[in-house]
């Protein structure tokens, strides 16, 4: 078997998947890949950025287990002015619900972007409100719980209108637009995530 990697930016409003459900747009509208192969991990229908392709076993199991935890980086377009004070409290964790049950979220890194990040428009556009900001933050986890992004927003008063995953390690989004994607060798891929082989 041919092992297969690909980066992808996966757009708004798509399934992390292939097959058809309840006439939503998923991967197979976009992405042309062998059919053994298969995202690593998930990003939620109305979230964007990256994804990782591949049919290889071993890069899937380190991608996802905890135990090899890994830096994801989102770009988040928050509703209304993100304080400091809100920033400290991602940073330490916050108390979010995880399968019902409550949840402290591990210490990640916040930031303030000193400048609205470059990103693609997104269709449709976030409602614009000319009296009430929405801002974007960095946030750097290695952890990845259902809906955790935009929980930990939300549990600090800003909830999330815009969420964006730019970077797993070294992966990166820079390059790639909505519904794009590269295939990359395992030797790039493994140097790219720090994995030894």
């Amino acid at each position: 078997m041919r092992l297969r990697y690909y980066l992808i930016y996966k757009p708004y409003q798509v399934l992390t998947q292939f097959g058809r459900e309840g006439g939503k747009a998923s991967l197979a509208d976009f992405f042309d890949v062998p059919r053994d192969v298969y995202p690593v991990g998930r990003l939620d229908y109305d979230s964007e950025g990256l994804l990782i392709l591949t049919n290889d076993k071993s890069l899937n199991h380190r991608l996802l287990n905890p135990r090899f935890a890994h830096e994801r980086e989102y770009w988040v377009q928050v509703d209304g002015a993100v304080t400091s004070t809100a920033l400290e409290q991602l940073q330490q964790g916050v108390r979010i619900s995880v399968d019902g049950k409550p949840y402290h979220t591990q210490r990640c890194q916040a930031f303030f972007f000193e400048h609205e990040p470059a990103v693609p428009p997104r269709n449709p556009p976030i409602r614009f409100r000319k009296e009430i900001p929405a801002p974007w933050i960095r946030l750097i986890l290695k952890e990845g719980k259902n809906r955790q992004v935009r929980k930990m927003t939300a549990a600090v008063g800003f909830p999330t209108l815009r969420l964006i995953r730019y970077r797993i390690t070294a992966a990166t989004l820079d390059g790639l637009d909505p519904g794009e994607m590269w295939e990359l060798t395992g030797e790039e891929i493994y140097k790219l995530l720090a994995f030894k082989r």
